[in-house]
């Protein structure tokens, strides 16, 4: 009788082992950690390295970060304004079109990755070099606004007001070239043939975002 019970016990025990497993492989693909989803290790499925979620909250992150210096920076702006010796320089013109190409850049970014989502290659190839030529264009508009204040005598030391004017604008050059290093990489591996659809999702988040802060930043700028 023992016999027969070990024999009956042990298609039991197989019965529960293989729904154990059962149930852990559908979890496994319902929290994507399968080998073909998202976290996993194919190259369109990463961002520098990351996982895509783990990328997009490190994004998110970085984001929020940011976003609390530039609230820390536009403190700083106005309570400073208050004082005597503030002396507010005229902005160049040119920070005009610097806005509207910039926003183009932006624009470019949001092309690619609609057609990145609907597997356009071609149409992401252009909105990745449109929105990366422009975001070049905005930097070197910018060095040029910075000469012709110089030439102007609106030297960095010369007034606070000065002062935080090249700092405003040289914090968010510097976070735009950032960006431009993640544009690099992902316009390389787009040539090579990878699916950088992910990629392409999250350069367009942060052009997006940082045109938000410049303007943001240039309205303050021009109301004071």
């Amino acid at each position: 009788m023992s016999t027969m019970s070990d024999v009956g016990a042990k298609p039991r025990g197989m019965a529960r082992g293989g729904a154990t497993s059962t149930q852990r492989a559908m979890k496994a693909k319902q929290t994507g950690r399968g080998g073909d989803s998202s976290w996993g290790g194919n190259d369109g499925g990463r961002f520098g390295g990351w996982p895509m979620p783990m990328a997009k909250v490190g994004l998110l992150v970085f984001m929020g970060v940011v976003t609390v210096l530039f609230s820390i920076i536009v403190s700083a702006y106005v309570a400073r304004m208050g004082f005597a010796d503030w002396d507010p320089l005229p902005e160049p013109r040119l920070l005009w079109l610097n806005t509207a190409v910039l926003i183009l850049s932006s624009v470019g970014m949001q092309w690619a990755w609609v057609a990145a989502d609907r597997g356009q290659r071609g149409s992401v190839q252009i909105g990745l070099l449109a929105g990366g030529i422009c975001a070049w264009a905005f930097l070197a508009g910018q060095l040029w606004a910075w000469q012709q204040l110089n030439t102007l005598g609106y030297f960095v030391a010369r007034n606070p007001a000065n002062s935080f004017f090249y700092l405003i604008t040289a914090v968010h050059g510097l976070h735009l070239v950032g960006g431009l290093v993640a544009w690099g990489r992902t316009t390389e591996k787009l040539w090579r043939g990878v699916d950088v659809s992910s990629s392409v999702q999250l350069c367009a988040w942060y052009w997006h975002f940082l045109l938000v802060v410049w303007l943001v930043l240039f309205g303050l700028m021009l109301s004071t």
